[in-house]
């Protein structure tokens, strides 16, 4: 059943494949599965579809017959295939494949009118027909702008028609096409495109690269994986009476279904060896069977084709086989009649089925081999036209490498990495730079031969393993590279080498970043652009780790040196660097002055990383000066900005983080939440993703949603690391603290809250400090029954913290007032801001102040104030607490009267606690966790959870510290 290929030659338009069945056999679940994750697409939202299934399973013929169908349809279906290749480092085959495709079915200059403005110069970088390609090679943003440009060319062409993107043998691909298989998987979404991805699950071992990108994609929503079972009996029938044109005998039947295990293409392969033969022993000698049955000169031009993969140029395969053109079509006749080559698009012969190419090239001998991969490379070398645009390197590496020449096969890896990183396939620079390494002590003059010496391959290959995310590998290289270096000679390369090592611990959390950026300075110590570079990792490091004296300093000379130098890209830079201070400070109006001047550099220099790392920035400050509406509105700004400059993936990912933050703000709970979802799916950097998922955490703290908190702080490793960042470390420990207290753990939150309110990096900042102040204050008023020293202490260090801290937001004024005790005033700041989760919490506090000094009537009418704004907010701990002070004094939250059911409690009045609630409430006085008491009493924590919960509902009481004080007040225990 192998694929159909149309026959172009007109001297070939005579021959036909004999072994593969006219008639396609069986699969009619997986058809129906096919077609239905295609009308799914058309009518929903995007969806992809993974078939594996063993070698010469089949398939190729069922998508090919899919993809007819749904041509015929009106559906577009776009191919391409991955090649052994591509794990040496031919990135993008597939899709540079489907994207020529598309080219020569319009033109060149009709997609790139279906890209934002300047997109066609990133396509340019795969395919030369689009141009010269886009000059910036920023290696943080460059590749997932080439992502985005696949992406949207997708949607902008589904926009005429449905698409299908087949993608055959995946299992092949590299690195870079499985992430972006993966991004595309994830981005689609309401686009209508269908993915079909083939691969061979019978070579997915437990280390395949493959493995986990498939156990990724099983969790993507529309994604359905599909398994291709052999053939059945009876199926192998139809196949055999398809291929020879009558019904087969029955015993014949048995015998080849017994020997092909109902594998298509073993079917075929038995059948070619006649029905009067014997079968072969071995499967490998069954795929070889109709090459064997062939002349002695095909056998060899066979072999010789083997050798340059499993599909091959007409012109190449003359140059290498010496043959002239009639010579060559009259040798490959018989092979394309015995359908053991087919003709294919593109003046190409390709190999029926990849397992009959890799028969024949395994009967290559030694010094064939060799011979062979040498003549490849060398044709290849002498004209590079005789392949694709874009593989010539990869192509000449590969030849090379197989033909074991180690001379030209490391200064071919060499130039191959160069030509991978001008399309962003770092993963792949990174393995051949790996190939060059381990060639270099086998070529003498290995230095004059690249024109670089060692340890620039070990920079080289350090980059690129920062910029593909090998972080373990990029270690080893740049130590290598520095073990290769003195600092006394070359300073500027060592503080480079140093910068990186920084960068590469920091992704790792380890320690030691700090000192690497500060010995990298002393090696620089004059005005030069070195120093700038340094200075400006090393400056914004230390603001953001709360140092922010030292850095600002450090900011500013580096400022100083690169204005110098008329380096206006790096001046924007460190400017955004230096408003970090001002903003983290409290002094937002400066901030948001300095973002200014540098966004306009950055307009002025068509830098869009700069323009937008500007918005991102005031976005940011707006939201902590109170204007969040604004913040929301420009955020929007930004994102569509981004996907114009082809830079979501990176920097509009970050602009949706600040916007989610000014969501949450707003009390658009749901909107926040929805939107950190969607950024997280376009696979941002590793910090934005944090940043995205504690923004998540904060809606489920005022939902009450305790295990998707406890999952992201898992994620971000809030429990086991120290974070060396102000920002993040003071969400994490405000995360914890709020889990805690859903958890029903006074005392762990109180055990955080002592902790965080010693630590000046966060305290001391009036951005941070205000908003953690005030949910300090919370803590200490929740122990206060169970631990009253305690909270009394933390009051006190709470005040004297607060007692050096500016004011200068209204944000920052409502938290103040709202450390200070006085609720009502922070309330009504709250409102003016329009932010109703605070301003609800404020006016529960000033309802428990209240009823404290007997103010019943004052209590009622804030608790109605509140209640609403809390089940509007679905905040169900918030109205859970609204509820329990009602009840406890005795109001209603309608102004109807009182119930029955919301009298104040007294020991009389009280529902009689189970003999079980009696004794969670004496560990609930003790101040044990909901996790302590289960393992006390054999119980788990959730029922322990339920237990607290009815005990809170009969006392009438919010909290577990005003449960253990009730308890003591009605003598409920001993």
């Amino acid at each position: 059943m192998g694929r159909r290929v149309r026959i172009r030659h007109d001297m070939l338009e005579d021959m036909v494949g004999r072994a593969a069945s006219p008639v396609f056999v069986g699969r009619e679940i997986e058809l129906a599965a096919l077609s239905e994750s295609f009308e799914q697409a058309r009518s929903t939202a995007a969806a992809t579809v993974l078939l594996g299934g063993e070698a010469g399973v089949g398939k190729s013929r069922l998508i090919g017959f899919f993809a007819e169908r749904a041509a015929s349809r009106g559906a577009h279906v776009l191919i391409g295939g991955c090649v052994e290749l591509s794990t040496e480092g031919l990135a993008y085959a597939p899709f540079t494949a489907a994207i020529r495709q598309l080219v020569r079915e319009t033109s060149a200059e009709e997609v790139a009118a279906l890209l934002p403005v300047g997109g066609a110069r990133d396509l340019a970088r795969l395919l030369p027909e689009f141009g010269e390609p886009s000059g910036e090679v920023e290696t943080d943003t460059a590749r997932g702008r080439l992502f985005e440009q696949i992406l949207t060319l997708l949607e902008r062409l589904a926009e005429r028609n449905p698409v299908i993107l087949v993608i055959e043998d995946i299992h092949w691909a590299d690195r870079s096409s499985r992430d972006l298989i993966a991004f595309l998987s994830r981005n689609l979404r309401t686009a209508p495109v269908l993915m079909v991805m083939t691969y061979r699950s019978d070579e997915l071992h437990r280390q395949h690269p493959l493995r986990p990108v498939l156990a990724e994609l099983g969790r993507v929503e529309g994604v359905a994986r599909l398994e291709l079972p052999r053939l059945t009996r009876d199926e192998v029938a139809a196949q055999m009476a398809g291929i020879l044109g009558t019904t087969p005998e029955f015993s014949q039947v048995g015998q080849v279904f017994e020997r092909s295990e109902g594998i298509p293409l073993f079917v075929e392969a038995l059948l070619e060896c006649g029905v009067d033969s014997s079968y072969p022993d071995s499967l490998h000698d069954l795929i070889l069977g109709a090459v064997e049955q062939l002349p002695d000169e095909t056998q060899r031009l066979l072999r010789i084709a083997a050798a340059g993969g499993i599909r091959v140029g007409h012109d190449l395969l003359a140059a290498v086989s010496g043959l002239s053109d009639v010579d060559l079509e009259d040798t490959l006749r018989p092979a394309i009649a015995a359908n053991v080559l087919q003709v294919a698009d593109g003046r190409a012969y390709a190999f029926r089925h990849a397992l009959i190419r890799e028969a024949v090239h395994d009967e290559l001998l030694p010094g064939e081999h060799v011979r062979l991969h040498a003549r490849f490379a060398e044709e290849i070398g002498r004209d590079r036209t005789l392949v694709p645009m874009g593989r010539a390197a990869i192509e000449i590496a590969h030849h090379w490498y197989s033909a074991r020449d180690d001379l030209w096969a490391l200064i071919s890896a060499w130039e191959a990495a160069a030509k991978a990183s001008r399309t962003f396939a770092y993963n792949e620079k990174m393995q051949l730079l790996e190939r060059v390494l381990t060639l270099w002590n086998k070529v003498p003059d290995a230095s004059s031969r690249i024109g670089v010496d060692h340890t620039t391959v070990l920079e080289e290959a350090s980059e690129a393993a920062h910029s593909c995310g090998e972080i373990d590998r990029g270690m080893k290289f740049v130590k290598a590279a520095l073990d290769e270096l003195d600092e006394q000679t070359q300073p500027g390369r060592v503080a480079e080498l140093l910068v990186r090592l920084a960068q590469f611990k920091m992704s790792k959390r380890r320690p030691g970043a700090l000192d690497h950026f500060r010995y990298a300075a002393r090696l620089v110590p004059d005005p030069s652009p070195e120093r700038a570079v340094v200075l400006s990792k090393l400056g914004s490091y230390l603001i953001f780790s709360g140092e922010v004296t030292e850095g600002t300093a450090l900011t500013e000379e580096a400022l100083r040196i690169a204005r110098e130098h008329n380096d206006e890209c790096l001046e924007a830079d460190l400017l955004l660097n230096l408003a970090l201070g001002p903003s983290i400070e409290g002094r937002l109006e400066e901030t948001v002055a300095i973002n200014e001047t540098a966004q306009a550099i950055g307009l002025r220099k068509a830098s869009g990383r700069i323009v937008l790392r500007a918005l991102s920035n005031t976005v940011d400050a707006l939201n902590n000066m109170g204007r969040s509406a604004e913040a929301v509105e420009l955020a929007l700004e930004g994102e569509q900005l981004a996907r114009k400059y082809g830079r979501y993936r990176v920097s509009g990912t970050f602009l949706a983080n600040n916007r989610a933050e000014a969501l949450e703000s707003l009390g658009r709970f749901e909107e926040a939440a929805q939107l950190a979802e969607q950024a997280l799916t376009m696979d941002p950097t590793l910090r934005t993703r944090h940043h995205l998922r504690r923004i998540r955490a904060d809606v489920a703290v005022a939902r009450g949603e305790t295990e998707v908190v406890r999952s992201v702080l898992n994620e971000v490793e809030a429990f086991t690391v120290l974070d060396e960042f102000t920002q993040e470390r003071s969400a994490n420990s405000r995360l914890r603290i709020g889990l805690h207290l859903l958890d029903g753990e006074p005392l762990a939150a109180l055990d955080v809250a002592e902790r965080v309110v010693g630590e000046a990096q966060i305290t001391s900042k009036p951005m941070l400090g205000w908003r953690v102040l005030s949910l300090l204050a919370a803590v200490a008023e929740a122990a206060e029954p169970i631990a009253p020293e305690r909270a009394t202490a933390l009051r006190a260090q709470i005040q004297g913290v607060g007692a050096t801290m500016g004011v200068h937001s209204p944000v920052a004024e409502a938290y103040r007032l709202s450390v200070n005790g006085d609720h009502d005033a922070a309330a009504i700041t709250w409102e003016r801001l329009d932010r109703p989760h605070p301003r609800a919490k404020s006016l529960l506090h000033a309802g428990r102040a209240a009823a404290g000094a007997g103010d019943r009537e004052g209590a009622a009418v804030r608790l109605r104030t509140a209640h609403p704004i809390a089940v509007a907010l679905s905040a169900r701990p918030l109205q859970a607490e609204i509820e329990a002070l009602a009840r406890r004094i005795g109001v209603s939250l309608t102004g109807e009267g009182v119930p029955a059911a919301t009298a104040p409690a007294t020991a009389s009045a009280t529902a009689p606690l189970t003999p079980r609630e009696q004794e969670v409430l004496r560990l609930v006085a003790q101040g044990r966790s909901n996790r302590d008491i289960a393992a006390e009493l054999f119980i788990s924590a959730k029922t322990v959870s339920v237990h607290v919960s009815n005990i809170l509902g009969k006392l009438g009481v919010s909290t577990r510290g005003e449960a253990a004080a009730a308890a003591h007040r009605l003598a409920l225990i001993g």
